[in-house]
């Protein structure tokens, strides 16, 4: 109910004014600003093979069809599984496109581009490595990766990375954010190397923000689902801790591009 039509749940990308600041604006267009930009990243075009690993609800996947390549999706959720394939098959895309429930770490075959978003927090510090090392794997001979991943600063992860909070507990059982040292530390151990990167936490409080308000506006629509006055105060919290989080500057959110030099 608080996303928008393409179902993205991670940062959109807004235009920007001329000092920079994220302007509000449609929400779908922003989110397919970031999908664009991310497959920019990694090269996709036509004729291109393209691992997506973690689906979503499928936008990504819809859109690097969209521009002529062949898409190969992975998800463990049986239900992003599910609707994915559903959306990729109304828009005429399921010749293109295979979402299959499957670990990333049970993967076959290499591919011209891969792209990731917003997954890498949920995998799992003792996993970055075996992760990163798949994409490596995976990785065609001159292909590139996009992956948008949020992060904190390094100092503030190791400082962070043993202790349970609030959000471990109710919202991210199992997650931490990295730091960009961090990916490049575990990217020392594979032939990968960042190239690019670009970095918009102002983009992710606004998200947030669209998020939270269209929570708030749909609320006897949350109701009727049978979500009661706790989870939506737990909900509504969530969204204005990271959106704070984000305007603080303690967290940000970045798109980078890997590949081999």
């Amino acid at each position: 109910l608080f996303l928008d039509e393409t179902m993205t749940y991670s940062s959109a990308i807004f235009a920007t004014g001329p000092d920079g600041i994220p302007v509000a604006g449609d929400l779908a267009q922003a989110q397919r600003r970031k999908v664009d930009r991310l497959l920019d990243r990694a090269g996709v075009g036509p004729g291109c093979r393209v691992l997506e690993v973690g689906t979503g609800w499928g936008e990504l996947a819809i859109r690097a069809a969209r521009r002529g390549a062949t898409v190969r999706t992975i998800t463990i959720s049986r239900e992003q599984q599910e609707l994915a394939a559903r959306r990729v098959a109304e828009a005429g895309l399921a010749g293109r496109v295979s979402v299959e429930l499957r670990d990333y770490r049970d993967l076959d075959g290499r591919f011209d581009a891969i792209c990731s978003v917003e997954m890498l927090e949920a995998v799992g510090e003792r996993y970055w490595d075996g992760y990163f090392a798949a994409l490596d794997r995976h990785l065609a001979p001159g292909g590139r990766i996009g992956l948008q991943t949020i992060t904190m600063a390094h100092d503030r992860m190791l400082a962070t990375r043993h202790t349970y909070t609030w959000i471990q507990k109710y919202i991210f059982p199992g997650g931490l954010l990295p730091s960009v040292t961090a990916i490049q530390d575990s990217l020392a151990r594979t032939t990968l190397r960042i190239t690019g990167r670009e970095d918009f936490g102002a983009h992710y409080a606004e998200t947030l923000r669209i998020w939270r308000e269209r929570f708030g506006a749909r609320a006897d629509e949350v109701a009727r689902l049978g979500f009661d006055e706790v989870f939506s105060r737990m909900w509504t919290f969530y969204l204005c801790y990271s959106e704070a989080g984000f305007r603080a500057g303690y967290i940000d959110v970045s798109q980078l591009t890997l590949a081999r030099i």
